[in-house]
């Protein structure tokens, strides 16, 4: 009789815990991504990775030079198992939205049909298939726009991706995420201990950060210090009993079999 009075109780107190390592038995899920294809992806971000057996997804523009210039490093970078994910073919946004002047003409995504954009996102599944032999992918919005002429351009060609990945700041809960839309935290000249704050606050709340990195250590406008990254890296290193670092497919998959599942 005492048991079944205390029972309810234990009950709750396992739910707890379970929610509380609820991203693959750990607190929290930390997903490191890096746009656009850039030289200094292989020089300074994949040994940094490797050096500490993190993983990270790279969402390539098909057309970056420091993508075909360097197919075999790329090939050696899937073969460590980073991810190689789509951020389309020219990187196209619409040049109509305000402080978007470095929108040329020829890839203004304000004059594209959905047929072109779907096309050039289809070509480049191709290139990252010839690179990688991988046919499970994801995706990355240039710009972090949706629509052409208010149509969302990503749907006629869903069922080649499991998951993509939007711009909005967000943590992400493991049974609500939008899986064609999922949140990110666009970084640009924060430091070391702002980066981890936003781990923490992922741990604190049991969902999951992904970071979008652009140039780090210089390449690119949108830019972090390679010591504020690197101190972020080595947090997540010595966190690892807590923290799972994954790549957004596998962690877009999880979700997946967990949302199943439940």
């Amino acid at each position: 009789m005492r048991f079944k009075r205390i029972l309810p109780f234990l009950l709750c107190l396992y739910s707890i815990s379970v929610s509380a390592q609820s991203w693959h038995k750990k607190k929290c899920a930390v997903v490191l991504t890096y746009d656009d294809a850039l030289n200094v992806h292989l020089d300074k971000v994949v040994p940094a990775l490797d050096s500490l057996q993190l993983k990270g997804t790279f969402f390539l523009i098909g057309s970056s030079q420091a993508f075909t210039h360097r197919l075999d490093e790329w090939k050696k970078v899937a073969a460590n198992k980073h991810e190689l994910a789509n951020h389309s073919l020219f990187h196209p946004c619409n040049g109509s939205l305000p402080g978007r002047s470095f929108v040329t003409s020829d890839y203004d995504l304000a004059t594209y049909s959905v047929r072109r954009m779907t096309d050039e996102i289809k070509a480049t599944n191709v290139l990252l298939h010839a690179v990688d032999g991988k046919t499970e992918r994801t995706y990355a919005y240039p710009c972090g726009d949706l629509t052409i002429n208010g149509m969302p351009y990503l749907d006629p060609v869903k069922g080649e991706f499991v998951a993509a990945r939007g711009v909005q700041g967000q943590m992400v809960q493991k049974d609500k995420a939008n899986r064609y839309n999922i949140g990110s935290y666009m970084i640009n000249g924060q430091s070391g201990d702002e980066l981890i704050a936003l781990v923490k606050q992922a741990m604190k709340t049991n969902t999951m950060v992904v970071f979008l990195f652009h140039g780090v250590g210089g390449e690119h406008s949108l830019n972090v210090s390679l010591e504020a990254h690197s101190k972020l890296l080595h947090f997540l290193k010595a966190h690892e009993k807590e923290i799972w670092n994954t790549t957004f497919l596998d962690a877009a998959k999880y979700m997946n079999t967990t949302q199943a599942g439940k």
